[in-house]
């Protein structure tokens, strides 16, 4: 009887040795996609505002991903922390790994879009249209800069923005898919 009991207790202790464990992987993990989160937000913005490196509207739509991933991420850090059920956790690294790579799709199209392998939207990239007959309208949209998809305002190494975005997001699905194999051991 007595050795039964300490199989219990044991198993008891095994079990809450795994949650803390699952709970510091899911948390280590969200807090990690927030802050990178964080990090290229500040670097959007700081190219848009300092260096004056206009973003075009596939640009401007690839930030989106971020902007959740940082209260998300903190949210499933925080439920990491109270010690929620493993499988909310689960759920939150699942949400922040297909939000990345549904964000590197997006990028590997506008990258594509700029490498000229498909064309973009048509509201920021292709043929600009004449309009030197519309009169007034032409002197209009002269005061007014579209930013075209289609058209790399900076590289490094070969790569745009969104070509290191694709690179980015990819390791950030490839982190999440990391920490959900991780709670499932």
């Amino acid at each position: 009887m007595e050795t039964a009991v300490n199989a219990d207790l044991l198993d008891t202790r095994g079990a809450t040795a795994r949650r803390a464990d699952s709970a510091r992987i899911a948390g280590g993990v969200a807090l990690t996609v927030a802050v990178v989160a964080v990090a290229a937000l500040g670097l959007a913005w700081f190219s848009q505002l300092v260096l004056e490196l206009a973003p075009c509207k596939l640009c401007l739509e690839q930030r989106y991903a971020y902007y959740l991933d940082i209260p998300l991420g903190l949210l499933v850090a925080f439920l990491a922390w109270r010690r929620a059920p493993v499988w909310l956790l689960a759920a939150g690294l699942a949400v922040l790994g297909l939000m990345a790579l549904g964000n590197a799709g997006l990028a590997a199209y506008h990258a594509g879009v700029e490498w000229r392998f498909w064309a973009g939207p048509s509201d920021c990239s292709g043929p600009i249209l004449d309009l030197s007959k519309a009169g007034g309208l032409l002197a209009q949209l002269d005061k007014v800069k579209v930013v075209r998809c289609d058209e790399v305002q900076w590289r490094f190494l070969g790569l745009s923005f969104a070509g290191y975005n694709v690179l980015m997001s990819l390791a950030l699905a490839a982190l999440c898919g990391w920490g959900l194999a991780r709670l499932r051991r």
